[in-house]
């Protein structure tokens, strides 16, 4: 549970966010796993839209009550969309608690960068932050010319660093590599967005598999902009040797067409069907923004609610509401997320004893 004890009965605002918060807060409890001491890891991985960004207008104190009562509910997030500023991340780290850490990456330079960073929020109860951290570069293609010379060619980069951390948490070791995939053209099977996920799978996969790696568990997760599970894209991941459960493929966009944007890709030789408990993504519309209190909002919206940019009546103010203004506020991804069993003391004995 996130910290709110600054919230005012007094203040006619305050009292709806806090009767949303208790709204929220029910269906958290619903839909995910209650947070152990050892016994599980509640992983997730969230694109917050422009985290933050002054081009559309920084968050008010609302949605950071919404988002840091989502995330409390982890103990490890992946986070995508970390914008030059950092201070979101200390709001959110206030609203959580103290205990509550973060990894970021430097901003990623370049205009398909977009002042991109990649973050990991942790419960430093439960999660540490095991030492490696690193933002990833492809190594350079390897060839020999007609006199068996090698022939070093630098590979191209993919637009947003991808982040590689470390972390431990009851018996499980692993290393956690989070995305943000160029998007491209606004089709399935874009070859950029292709060329980019074949060439960090193929990297982390090799990583994972060297002698010497941190740890031989890895989890390669973040905002792949996956359209389909049956898209070359998502193949890109399986042939490099990844598993997605079924359970985690999920629709994680907020928008008219369903898409699977958001992946969480497993190589843990060790990873057992039992060891991923539950799974989904978490629809934060359902409870908070929601199409019934575009009303509420109005005045929060200003001018850009009845008038387009160009000064003309906008026609459908509803769609506004729902697809650009409350994404703003929140985000047009969904959190992605997933219980891990990380408690392996009892089957260690059993293979100690003979009897497993």
């Amino acid at each position: 549970m996130s910290f709110f004890y600054d919230l005012d009965r007094s203040d006619p605002v305050q009292r709806r966010v806090a009767a949303n918060l208790v709204r929220l807060g029910d269906a958290l409890t619903d839909e995910t796993l209650p947070k152990t001491v050892d016994d599980t890891l509640l992983l997730a991985t969230w694109n917050i839209r422009e985290f933050d960004s002054p081009a559309y207008g920084l968050r008010g104190v609302e949605p950071y009550h919404y988002i840091a009562e989502i995330i409390s509910r982890f103990d490890l997030v992946a986070i995508q969309e970390v914008r030059r500023d950092t201070e979101p991340l200390e709001k959110l780290r206030r609203l959580l608690g103290r205990w509550w850490k973060y990894l970021v990456t430097d901003v990623t330079g370049g205009s398909e960068g977009n002042k991109e960073r990649m973050a990991f929020l942790y419960d430093s109860r439960k999660v540490r932050f095991g030492g490696l951290a690193g933002e990833v570069v492809i190594p350079p293609i390897e060839t020999r010319d007609e006199n068996r010379k090698l022939v070093y060619t630098p590979s191209k980069q993919l637009a947003r660093t991808p982040y590689l951390v470390g972390f431990e948490t009851g018996w499980f070791k692993f290393m956690l590599s989070t995305v943000h995939i160029v998007y491209g053209e606004s089709k399935a099977d874009d070859p950029k967005r292709e060329a980019e996920i074949r060439a960090i799978a193929r990297f982390m996969a090799a990583r994972a598999k060297e002698d010497h790696a941190w740890a031989e568990n890895l989890i390669l997760l973040g905002d792949f902009n996956i359209f389909d599970p049956g898209d070359v894209t998502f193949k890109a991941l399986t042939e490099a040797g990844f598993v997605i459960p079924e359970g985690l493929q999920q629709v994680t966009n907020v928008g008219k067409e369903e898409r699977f944007f958001d992946q969480m890709a497993f190589m843990t030789p060790n990873l057992r069907k039992d060891q991923i408990l539950a799974s989904g993504a978490f629809n934060f519309y359902d409870h908070v923004y929601r199409p019934e209190d575009e009303a509420t909002y109005i005045s929060d919206m200003g001018d850009a609610y009845g008038t387009t940019s160009s000064g003309k009546p906008r026609g459908n103010k509803s769609l506004y509401y729902k697809t650009y203004w409350r994404t703003h506020q929140m985000s047009d991804h969904l959190p992605l997320w997933a219980a891990l069993k990380v408690d392996f003391g009892r089957d260690y004995l059993d293979r100690l004893a003979g009897s497993g």
